[in-house]
């Protein structure tokens, strides 16, 4: 029998409700969250309940409330474990941890790692050190900018442009705006670089060597590194469709659970060198040209569309409370996930007309779509355990307007979106 816990999830999302839905299916139990402001996907939920306070999502208001919440906690006879579903919230256990570990369980990196992996350059500059390879990078810097030298392109067109600070990007505003450039030849490259320093932003840019290929070449892949800093699961999935929209370019809307054992121990090997712990997320891509998959980067948490990893029988809950709570880790292997096809289920993020439609046409979207006509692939968000009519509509709704975004977007864009480098 399990021993009692209490877990806490950080945030409103979709990503909290996968951890939410993961807990309920592990244990049967309603699990709390804490917010700054309540999103759809738990929205009308019996599986969670979010208590929303106003700034939570940022110091000093967070750890006001957590100071407040270890005063009703300090006493409690049942473990209390913190688990962020966002990089903010991330951030600010591994910024508080030595405070919030006297009365939580926290298990995230310390600040000073975190602090190297949660930046773009920093996540490069670990990867060249370690030997994970990624995409041939130049920085690009305000300095650059206003002296010309940004103009030297070490990379063949196309090329990848992303903002390396997420958070100052939010406040750079212009028209054709994105969270990520493809851009196709020099003139665009200047156009692009000058909007955006001209337009509120002050921070670097990562400028990329554009690895070809549509969407189902990239991969994401969930990894647990229990307490002791050992890899203890790794769930490899193939990305088959992406969100079109621009503010969400990135955001992967269908999972085709995938298995590479080179993968897997080459990704072992680097979170073990870096006495990692907790759940980690990678964004990889496959390059044709060299036969390798490139790490764009790391998420310090379980990804948005991570619910494929419970989806597939690795349910995200149950690493945490086995590693935590019942201490029945150690001794275990490490799980190389999806080894086996027979077992494998279909992650969706939209209805299955627009998977069908979008999704290029290769023989990942042939498996996938066996597996839809079988019955096996399910949602996040779809859950039987948690229906009630307002849920069904608001759930109903936000998948049907997918529709609007991929007509809209992949029509003006030919495809450009489906096509990108992340």
């Amino acid at each position: 029998m399990t021993k009692k816990f209490t877990p806490i999830l950080l945030g409103s999302d979709i990503n909290v409700y996968g951890m939410a839905r993961s807990f309920n299916e592990a244990y049967g139990i309603k699990v709390k969250a804490m917010a700054d402001a309540q999103l759809a996907a738990t929205r009308y939920s019996k599986i969670v309940d979010v208590e929303l306070h106003h700034g939570f999502s940022a110091d000093p208001t967070f750890m006001d409330v957590m100071r407040k919440k270890m005063e009703i906690y300090k006493d409690h006879k049942e473990p209390v474990i913190l688990i962020a579903c966002g990089d903010g919230y991330a951030e600010l256990l591994s910024k508080h941890k030595e405070e919030l570990s006297k009365v939580f369980i926290v298990p995230y990196i310390d600040y000073d790692l975190l602090e190297k992996l949660i930046s773009k350059e920093g996540f490069y500059e670990v990867a060249e050190e370690y030997g994970l390879p990624y995409p041939k990078t130049k920085i690009i810097t305000m300095d650059d900018y206003k002296s010309g030298k940004y103009t030297d392109v070490p990379f063949q067109f196309p090329v990848e442009l992303k903002p390396e600070d997420p958070v100052s990007w939010l406040n750079c505003q212009f028209e054709g705006r994105k969270k990520t450039f493809t851009i196709h030849d020099e003139n665009e490259f200047k156009d692009i670089v000058g909007k955006i320093y001209t337009n509120g932003y002050t921070e670097d840019l990562i400028l990329q060597d554009f690895i070809p290929g549509d969407d189902s070449n990239m991969r994401t892949l969930n990894a647990y590194v229990d307490k002791n800093h050992q890899v203890k699961m790794m769930c490899l999935g193939h990305p088959l469709l992406e969100d079109p929209t621009p503010q969400s370019i990135g955001n992967y809307m269908t999972i085709l659970p995938a298995y590479d054992e080179e993968l897997y121990e080459q990704v072992q090997a680097f979170l073990e060198k870096l006495n990692y712990t907790g759940m980690a997320n990678f964004d990889i891509k496959y390059d044709t040209r060299d036969g390798k998959y490139k790490f764009f980067e790391i998420n310090l948490r379980q990804g948005r569309s991570s619910f494929y990893v419970t989806l597939n029988g690795y349910n995200l809950a149950k690493w945490y409370i086995d590693d935590y709570v019942e201490d029945s880790l150690k001794d275990k292997d490490t799980v190389y996930g999806n080894k086996l096809k027979s077992k494998h289920v279909l992650w969706m993020g939209v209805p299955v007309k627009i998977f069908k439609e979008y999704a290029f046409e290769n023989e990942a979207k042939d498996t996938a779509e066996e597996l839809i006509h079988e019955g096996r692939y399910g949602t996040t968000v779809f859950y039987d355990k948690d229906r009630n009519f307002k849920r069904w509509l608001l759930m109903k709704y936000m998948f049907h307007n997918y529709y609007a975004r991929y007509k809209k977007y992949y029509e003006v864009n030919k495809g450009q979106y489906f096509k990108k480098n992340k």
